[in-house]
């Protein structure tokens, strides 16, 4: 199939509606969901993998892409929460679209030693406790592991987050050894999914990834043999050029978990309200604050900015912290680096696969995915690989970074119109090129 379909370049808010009108009175296809639990053996160390897999009930009912094999949809959350804030996507693809789709939680994000899966209290109580990740459900993370540090020495870190916490593993723990594994965990994990839920043979893998979990998004463009292509939205890229287009690196070292609070929500309503809001400065704090207490059953921790942002030298001393629990020798060591060293930026060089085609998408609302940006740092980036692949933007007249969220006349915000663009996205051919 040849194909000569481009993406707009902007979307309307008229047309934001009339494609969301037209989706969401589709007929449904009739699905169903369950929650998933795996546990994978990684770099030595057990971990548990948590999911939900939506589907049509009948497999015969998966849609069938141009490329003669069924859709399947790999959905990664972003940086404050778990698969489960990926539902509405979830379900929306597979009642509307006949897809089978994959959210998978990262790792540690997900309680299992709660039925309702939700966090208690606050990441830190009063009481002095900080909430830890649960990685391995037998293998909690204990207080006499770690260390709770508060940082405030980078204005321009100050000026977006405010105070930043951290939680600083204490060298030799169980919690020193998973802060330096989890990124191939994480890895093999993606793996792991893609093998057992849409193999080779049957399926196209297709990837979406919220915020921080774009860059996860796109390493499996290069890691899963059946992975076709990016379905981006608000989506960030590898960490190497998400730096670069911010103008923001990731200075601390690997041992550090990020504990988030309040302000990560405060960062969000300050960039998005109007100007003249500051006059109401009382209530949009109390407005943070009561958000917050809704938020914080979710994780609210974060290890992921090694790979979010890049940063080479923190994702080589995990790597070699790791090689040192492991005994490996040296060329085992150098092989462990190349590959936590190869999570930061696109694979090159012949033995790479080659990246398939990527659709980002944009909204008019978001903080740090501006058009500038993408046009100015991204799109040249990928245009200096070797091996370039096909990528576009569209920007949506409307919506903020979690646009999933509802807007007057969009109960779903954006959602139902970014799923109609992507499936005509897949439909037209695009991803074949």
């Amino acid at each position: 199939m040849t194909t000569s379909w481009t993406p707009p370049d902007e979307v309307s808010r008229q047309q934001i509606q009339d494609a969301s009108d037209t989706l969401l009175a589709r007929p449904d296809v009739v699905v169903e969901s369950r929650e998933v639990v795996l546990r994978i053996r990684s770099l030595g160390l057990d971990w548990d993998v948590a999911g939900t897999l939506f589907s049509p009930t009948d497999p015969d009912d998966v849609t069938v892409g141009p490329d003669g094999r069924r859709v399947g949809v790999l959905l990664q959350h972003g940086g404050d929460v778990d698969h489960r804030a990926m539902t509405p996507h979830g379900d929306l693809l597979a009642r509307k679209l006949g897809y089978r789709v994959f959210a998978m939680t990262m790792p540690g994000r997900y309680n299992l030693t709660d039925p309702s899966r939700d966090w208690p209290g606050d990441t830190i109580n009063p009481d002095g406790t900080v909430r830890t990740p649960l990685w391995a459900v037998d293998d909690p993370i204990t207080p006499d592991q770690y260390d709770l540090v508060e940082d405030r020495s980078d204005p321009a870190k100050r000026a977006k987050w405010g105070t930043l916490f951290f939680l600083a593993a204490r060298p030799g723990t169980r919690f020193h050894h998973r802060m330096a594994s989890w990124p191939v965990a994480f890895d093999d994990a993606v793996a792991e999914v893609c093998r057992r839920f849409f193999p080779a043979d049957e399926y196209s893998v297709y990837t979406h990834g919220h915020s921080t979990g774009g860059p996860f998004a796109h390493l499996a463009l290069q890691r899963v043999e059946n992975a076709v292509g990016l379905l981006g939205m608000e989506t960030s890229p590898f960490g190497s050029v998400y730096s670069r287009m911010l103008g923001m690196s990731w200075d601390h070292p690997f041992t550090h978990l990020t504990i988030r609070t309040w302000r990560h929500i405060a960062k969000y309503v300050g960039a998005e309200s109007d100007p003249q809001e500051i006059r109401r400065l009382p209530w949009l704090m109390e407005d943070v604050f009561d958000a917050w207490a809704k938020a914080r059953t979710s994780p609210q921790f974060k290890a992921e900015y090694v790979v979010s942002y890049g940063s080479v030298p923190a994702l080589t001393a995990a790597a070699r912290a790791t090689a040192a629990r492991l005994g490996l020798d040296a060329d085992a060591t150098a092989a462990l680096v190349a590959r936590y060293c190869g999570y930061a930026a696109p694979l090159e060089g012949p033995d790479a696969r080659p990246l398939p085609p990527l659709l980002y998408g944009i909204t008019a609302g978001s903080r740090d995915h501006t058009r500038e940006r993408y046009e100015d740092v991204l799109l040249p980036a990928l245009a200096a690989l070797d091996r370039p692949p096909l990528a576009r933007v569209v920007r949506f007249d409307g919506g903020v970074h979690g646009y999933a969220e509802p807007e007057p006349g969009l109960p779903l915000g954006l959602l139902p119109a970014v799923c109609a663009l992507w499936d005509e996205a897949i439909g037209s051919g695009y991803y074949l090129r």
